[in-house]
């Protein structure tokens, strides 16, 4: 079992490691206390987990409810949102009760939010159970709901109390939702860190604890400089400001993780086309993509692609931030002018 103490806003630890499940109530009514733990979770999620998640906190000495809603991302609503809320309050949770997210990306954001808007705070724990959650969502403190506009345009920053990361549990995912947590990994390496990067060689399902540690790490330290994404916090966001384009064109029916594999395929061979990435850069992470079985191409045009990225809430008047990568292991931040993001998105389509 492994722990990162994360410091930000609220100081919290990260735990990682084999068959936490039934064990969670204990070290969560240490770390966090309350009487009430209310366990937002999906019905996919629900029917695998929630029980022994339950069984856990009651023997732990609380009482528990559960807040179960359809799985995927048309879930991220308002109305969804709204629905919560009203939940937490019919049961009467405090502020010193305590609201779990157990699921992956929807179920965290979801939660998140609500326990950072009811009563205006309530104490949070993450259980992810996706490795894209593990690597990345359920850290940090990002919680948001979509908005027909866009995606996570109506949200706040609200950091957990605790993260619980149960490797075990990811041995049920099916292989599509695990390859969208890779697609994350890779963006890790890509940002930060050559050596991981290289080292993803082959199946990672035998070191999962020391892959998500790695990631956890990167985003810890990434978040302690710059916690409400002001300024270096946006290097995690390589590939996502064409990859949430992709999601929202798709009616999210292309996933997340593939969504930011093709993102960082385009925003890279972009930079080789404005003459800033090594042809070399692109061709290690196409090779990469290609061993995790992830798509590096799309059909939706660079004008398609540019109207959905005006939505996206790195725009800045008339700019937007992209991530450029210089060198595998290394990113940096550069501001387009709205008007010349098309003509960018079609460098990195390559037509």
């Amino acid at each position: 079992m492994k722990t990162i103490k994360v410091t930000a806003s609220k100081r919290y630890d990260v735990i990682i490691g084999k068959d936490i499940l039934d064990e969670a109530g204990f070290v969560i009514r240490k770390a966090a206390g309350g009487q009430v733990a209310a366990i937002v979770t999906d019905d996919n999620v629900d029917a695998l987990y929630a029980e022994r998640l339950m069984k856990s906190l009651e023997t732990s000495g609380y009482r528990s409810v559960k807040y179960v809603f359809p799985h995927g991302e048309a879930s991220k609503n308002t109305e969804m949102f709204l629905s919560l809320v009203n939940f937490l309050a019919k049961e009467k949770l405090n502020r010193t009760d305590i609201v779990i997210a157990l699921g992956g990306g929807v179920p965290g954001d979801l939660a998140g939010f609500a326990a950072a808007c009811y009563k205006r705070g309530i104490r949070f724990v993450s259980m992810p159970t996706t490795l894209l959650a593990a690597v990345d969502s359920s850290v940090g403190g990002k919680t948001a709901v979509n908005l027909d506009a866009g995606k996570n345009l109506l949200g706040t920053f609200y950091q957990p109390d605790l993260v619980l990361c149960d490797v075990s549990l990811l041995s049920s995912l099916p292989p599509g939702i695990f390859r969208d947590g890779c697609a994350e990994v890779i963006k890790y390496g890509m940002i930060a860190d050559r050596s991981l990067f290289e080292a993803l060689k082959g199946p990672i399902s035998e070191r999962l604890e020391d892959v998500i540690y790695r990631c956890v790490e990167i985003k810890r330290d990434t978040v302690a400089k710059d916690e409400f994404e002001s300024g270096t916090r946006k290097l995690l966001n390589f590939g996502h400001t064409v990859g949430h384009a992709i999601e929202i064109l798709s009616g999210f029916s292309i996933s997340h993780g593939s969504a930011v594999a093709i993102g960082m395929t385009v925003e890279t061979r972009a930079a080789v086309g404005m003459g800033m990435c090594e042809a070399n850069c692109l061709r290690g992470l196409l090779d990469k993509l290609d061993l995790y079985g992830l798509p590096k191409d799309t059909t939706f045009s660079a004008g398609e692609l540019k109207q959905a990225c005006l939505s996206d809430k790195k725009r800045d008047g008339d700019f937007i931030t992209m991530v450029i990568p210089v060198e595998i292991g290394r990113c940096v931040l550069k501001e387009l002018p709205v008007d010349e993001m098309e003509a960018v998105i079609q460098l990195g389509l390559g037509s």
